[in-house]
This record gives structure tokens, C-alpha cells and sequence, in this order.
């Protein structure tokens, strides 16, 4: 296991998506993450993508709640909102993606846990940050992709708008949040200091389209920012982009005109300037191209473009990607024993240490698996655990 925050403790408050990924990256990397959900569990236990379950295990809560420890426990109650208030006091940090004023009217607030201990890093996650005029209004990733850009430069010319494939903006606001975190236990070690760290899922999308709107909005508008047919962007020159083969799709990116013309066999994308390929002539090579590309296999001009040294890759899928040897080599995915026994493969965290990829101590772990463990350090005897079970304010998992 990654020892890199060990001694950290993090205490989590966290639902969905974007909170829990990016709290299970300190797992990863070693910190005590204890995850505070409901008797009833965490709305990630109960919707999966696919609407499939591993051995009742949903997906979205295997996708982020690996090396963590769980503790059920009634926040409505008063008895829940003390054991609460005592276990943040025991954190480096508190960490929740509830809509903004929750933690506060649970007595957890920021200020409320600043005052009781000022090294405190508290951490948000929302949909567009802890003040301002969308505040109330729920963030969820498909409303953020629309609105803020991502479904409009995915999109093209004939289908309109189209979303990413994948919950980007919860995705790469994980990461930010976790680099939030880590970002002010850095500052908390050289001075002490506590912090609030602050992530949303609109700044998150924006992030990602940091060189399309770069360019937008320093004088490379067009009329559109929804790419030509085949170009991968609006504000790509053509050939850049996706093109259809006899048996699939290619990546076409860096390279010469001159060089691609002579892998393809066409003398007139030749013809084509640097100028035009932005331009004038753009959806005109792009279709040069695609004629091209169409008359053989993936395979066929894989071989023909290695050594023209034009960079270039295939359109596969999650099945080939799972068989590709630098995945394997990098151990990007990894499968273990899950919780219920049922072996789960995981997308690993995606850095390495001296060469060490992070490891699974922990896999997402039964509602209240360690309810009994965590209330015990907190000095809470069993019998009292028991009274408390029976009246509803925490739920301990036995197996």
C-alpha cells in the first residue's frame, strides 16, 4: 500500500460522484478515509450505470469508494450530530458535497469546525461554488456539460449537441478536489494553517476546455464552436481528427500533407496549405481524407503510417483496451475480491510512485462495516454501540 498520507485522516460526507472519486484518491494514497453515510446508505449505493449490480454492489459506488472505511450513522438525530462533531475533531480533513448551508444546519459547518480546531482543512464540492446566483440550484453533470460548453463542442454540424460519453465533469472535478486537498495539507505542514477548499463541477467542465476557450476568447473565434464533420475541434486544422476505415475508425493527428498525401495515395491533399487545412479548404480535406482512409483496414494503414512517422491510432473499446499491453503494463486496471467475494476490476489511481502503482487495501466496503471500529476509537463501548443501534442512530454491518 502507498504510504504517502499516512497519519492523514479524512473524514467524508460525500454522495454522487464527484466528492467520493476524489476523496478515494487520498485512500489511494494512503490516508484513513472514513466515509459517513446514512443507515439507509449513500445514494451511490442504490443507482448503477447500466443499470447492473455486482452482487447487490451498484456501479457508481464502486466507482469511488475503494480504501475507505464506512460508518452508518443518523445525522437527523442529536445523538448522530454529536458522534459527527466528536469524529471531524479527530480529522486532518472534513470533506462533503452537500448543497451549500447542509453541513451547517447539521452544527458541522466550516466556521462552527474552524473554531474547535483551526488546522482544519474543510472541503467542498458543489455544482457551482459556496456563494453566488446559482447557489440553490442543483449541479449535476449532463445540466453542466450543457451549459457550460462541453455538449456544444462535442457536438457537430448534423446531430446537433452531444455530451462526452462519460461523467466528465465529475470526473476531472475529483481530481481538482483532491489536488485542492492536498494543495492545503501542504500549506497546514509548513505553517499550520487550516483552510476551506472550494471545487465545482462548472469550473471543473470550463477547466477542461481551458485551450478551446483560450483560443475563443484571444481572437480564434469562428462561427461555431461545433467541429466539422471528421475534425476533431473547431479549432483544429483538418486532417486532425476521426476517420472511418474498412473495419473501423483511425485517429489521424500529427504529420505532414506531404507525408499523409503519400500514405493515402492522394497527390492532391498535397495541394492543401496550412493556411487552408484551417479554413478555406478544411471540410474539403477532411473529405479527401475520409474517401481515403475507407478503402482499407485499420491494420492496413496502421502499417502503412508507422513508418511515415505520421502519428496516428485506432478507435477501440473497453474490451481491447483491457488486453492492451501498457495497460497491463501500467496496471491501470486492476481486479481483486471484492467485499461480497465477487472479484471487481477498478480503474487505478492513474499515478505512480518510485514506480509503484496504488494498490486496493481496501475494496468499497459493506454499509457500516466499520461502524463498530471507528465508534470504538471514539471511545464509545459496545454496549453503547448496542443502544444506539437499537435506537436507530447507527447501523453496524455484520457479516
Amino acid at each position: 500500500m502507498l504510504d504517502l498520507l499516512k497519519g492523514i485522516r479524512v473524514v467524508s460526507f460525500n454522495h454522487f460522484l464527484l466528492g467520493p472519486v476524489g476523496i478515494q484518491a487520498l485512500g489511494d494514497l494512503g490516508a484513513d478515509v472514513i466515509a459517513v453515510e446514512t443507515p439507509d446508505g449513500a445514494w451511490q449505493r442504490h443507482w448503477s450505470g447500466a443499470n447492473k449490480f455486482a452482487d447487490g454492489q451498484s456501479m457508481l459506488f464502486l466507482v469511488g469508494n475503494r480504501n475507505k472505511r464506512s460508518v452508518a450513522l443518523d445525522l437527523k438525530s442529536d445523538k448522530g450530530k454529536e458522534i459527527a462533531l466528536e469524529l471531524c475533531q479527530t480529522a486532518d480533513v472534513v470533506s462533503e458535497n452537500f448543497r451549500p448551508g447542509v453541513m451547517e444546519r447539521l452544527g458541522l459547518g466550516y466556521e462552527r469546525l474552524k473554531a474547535l480546531k483551526p488546522s482544519l482543512i474543510f472541503a467542498s464540492a458543489s455544482g457551482f461554488g459556496a456563494t453566488g446566483p446559482y447557489v440553490e440550484r442543483p449541479g449535476q453533470d449532463l445540466m453542466i456539460q450543457a451549459m457550460f460548453g462541453l455538449a456544444k463542442i462535442t457536438g457537430d454540424a448534423e446531430r446537433g449537441p452531444r455530451t462526452v460519453g462519460v461523467s466528465a465533469a465529475d470526473h476531472h472535478g475529483a481530481a481538482l478536489f483532491a489536488m485542492g486537498v492536498l494543495a492545503a495539507l501542504v500549506r497546514r505542514a509548513r505553517t499550520g494553517q487550516g483552510c476551506r477548499v472550494d471545487a465545482n463541477l462548472m469550473q471543473a467542465s470550463m477547466d477542461l476546455q481551458a485551450e478551446s476557450m483560450t483560443c475563443f476568447f484571444n481572437g480564434g473565434r469562428s462561427a461555431s464552436e461545433v467541429p466539422p464533420k471528421y475534425v476533431a475541434g473547431w479549432y483544429y486544422p483538418a486532417p486532425y481528427g476521426i476517420y472511418p476505415t474498412k473495419d473501423g475508425h483511425l485517429a489521424i493527428s500529427l504529420g505532414s500533407l506531404e507525408t499523409l498525401a503519400k500514405a493515402l495515395g492522394d497527390p492532391r491533399i498535397a495541394t492543401v496549405s496550412d493556411t487552408e487545412a484551417f479554413g478555406a479548404r478544411r471540410n474539403e480535406l477532411a473529405d479527401m481524407v475520409a474517401a481515403c482512409t475507407r478503402r482499407r483496414t485499420n491494420a492496413e494503414w496502421m502499417a502503412i503510417m508507422e513508418p511515415l512517422k505520421i502519428w496516428h491510432g485506432p478507435v477501440r473499446g473497453y474490451a481491447e483496451i483491457a488486453e492492451d499491453p501498457q495497460v497491463k503494463h501500467n496496471k491501470a486496471l486492476v481486479t481483486v475480491k471484492g467485499a461480497t467475494g465477487t472479484p471487481v476490476t477498478f480503474v487505478n489511481h492513474p499515478i505512480q510512485y518510485d514506480g509503484q502503482a496504488a494498490e486496493v487495501g481496501l475494496p468499497p466496503q459493506p454499509l457500516g462495516a466499520q461502524t463498530g471500529e471507528v465508534l470504538g476509537e471514539l471511545g464509545i463501548a459496545a454496549a453503547e454501540q448496542d443502544a444506539l443501534e437499537k435506537a436507530g442512530v447507527i447501523r453496524r454491518h455484520r457479516a
